[in-house]
């Protein structure tokens, strides 16, 4: 079992940045791939970005390619979501979650965390 924590969310002005944190536990973190999804009020869970075993391989959605950047530490078995050039639409509850493959779509991710908002004022 992979318990997920995830942390960093707020309140930020469009234009600003946030960074967000995901730690596991129960599990061998480096055999994981990690990925970020968020879902805004009324709308469907979308996938932000992805990045393999080892962070040699990130994808994005396109509407956050160039703003948004995956990275992971696996000596902390963390995986973090650098948030920049915020926008309104950004608004949303962000989760990280966990896949044995790389894959966009959220059904395909066994474990979840419970999420942290996000909330960009314009």
């Amino acid at each position: 079992q992979v318990q997920l924590v995830e942390s960093g969310g707020g309140l930020v002005q469009a234009g600003g940045s946030l960074r967000l944190s995901c730690a596991a536990s129960g599990g061998t973190f480096s055999r994981y791939v990690m990925a970020w999804f968020r879902q805004a009020p009324g709308k469907e869970r979308d996938f932000v970005a992805l990045i393999n075993r080892s962070g040699g391989f990130t994808n994005y959605a396109n509407s956050v390619k160039g703003r948004f950047t995956i990275s992971r530490d696996n000596a902390k078995n963390t995986v973090y979501l650098q948030m920049n050039s915020l926008k309104p639409e950004d608004t949303a509850v962000y989760y990280c979650a966990v896949a044995y493959g790389v894959f966009m779509s959220g059904r395909n991710y066994d474990y979840w965390g419970q999420g942290t908002q996000v909330t960009v004022s314009s």
